[in-house]
């Protein structure tokens, strides 16, 4: 499985701890930046990571910023992308199952890399439900054409 990961400077320790565990588990991971702890605008890094997930280069994207607000906005400007914040492992694998999310965002100044790991996990391990989220999901789509 590929994926793509990206952060601002908030979220860089985090993106670089997470990345390492994901590439040592035999994950294809594609860092599309930051690359420094520079200050930096974040949509730049989200929009980078989405449109990895939107071309079909990535099965799934997980960014980082301070809060996981921003980005989470940010990604979800790109057409086809389902991205929300895991800020639980519960929550993590249901935005999988229910809302076919494709991109997970997280908060590094609200989680430990600890809790990025089992909410990655949780999320990746996930399946779509279908069946009546299906619907739901295409009515999202439709909003998109």
């Amino acid at each position: 499985m590929k994926l793509a990961i990206a952060s601002d400077h908030g979220g860089f320790e985090l993106k670089e701890q997470l990345k390492d565990y994901l590439i040592n588990k035999g994950f294809d991971v594609d860092d599309v930046g930051t690359y420094l702890t520079d200050s930096c605008h974040y949509p730049e890094f989200a929009i980078k990571c989405a449109k990895k997930v939107q071309s079909g280069e990535c099965q799934f994207g997980i960014i980082v910023c301070t809060s996981g607000e921003g980005v989470a906005i940010a990604a979800n400007k790109i057409k086809g992308i389902r991205a929300g914040i895991g800020y639980n492992a519960t929550v993590s694998r249901l935005m999988r199952e229910h809302n076919d999310a494709n991109v997970i965002t997280f908060g590094a100044k609200f989680t430990s890399l600890k809790q990025a790991i089992a909410r990655t996990n949780a999320f990746l391990k996930a399946k779509f439900a279908g069946g009546r989220h299906a619907t739901r999901v295409q009515m999202i789509n439709d909003l998109e054409k």
